[in-house]
């Protein structure tokens, strides 16, 4: 079994975590690294604390204390508009200060967003290689997380 911590960008506090939870089950997006026959169980799932992200420096030490083997910056924090100028800061604080892995990426990009991102010349390359994981999803796939 993994135990997986979820940030989501503040813009979305509200979120109820619906497509988050249902890639989780499906192991799609960014939970598409973990076997099909590995279980993922969500231990934790909070927001970023809003701009500048305050409660990523707290909120993972729950997370871990709750057995998180490793931290999910979530699909929103790629898709927002604009997207997260500091995803590759939190990335790199979390693993240097909790020695934990993070993924970039939870649920699949839903498709309404991909085609419209990907007209955006700060978008393209520079998010496939931070979370190639969420590129590997079938058009069939993102249409079904619209």
């Amino acid at each position: 079994m993994k135990k997986i911590g979820i940030i989501i960008c503040g813009r979305y506090q509200n979120c109820g975590g619906g497509k988050c939870f249902r890639a989780a089950r499906e192991h799609t997006g960014g939970f598409s690294i973990y076997p099909p026959d590995e279980e993922i169980q969500i231990v934790g799932y909070s927001q970023c604390g809003g701009c500048p992200g305050g409660n990523v420096e707290y909120v993972p030490a729950e997370m871990i204390k709750n057995g998180a083997e490793v931290i999910h910056l979530a699909t929103g924090l790629v898709v927002g508009y604009p997207p997260c100028p500091r995803i590759r800061a939190f990335k790199e604080f979390l693993e240097k200060h909790y020695d934990i892995p993070v993924v970039v990426g939870t649920h699949p990009i839903p498709m309404k967003y991909f085609t419209d991102h990907e007209k955006m010349s700060f978008w393209g390359n520079s998010m496939r290689e931070l979370a190639p994981e969420l590129f590997k999803d079938s058009e069939q796939t993102m249409t079904a997380y619209n």
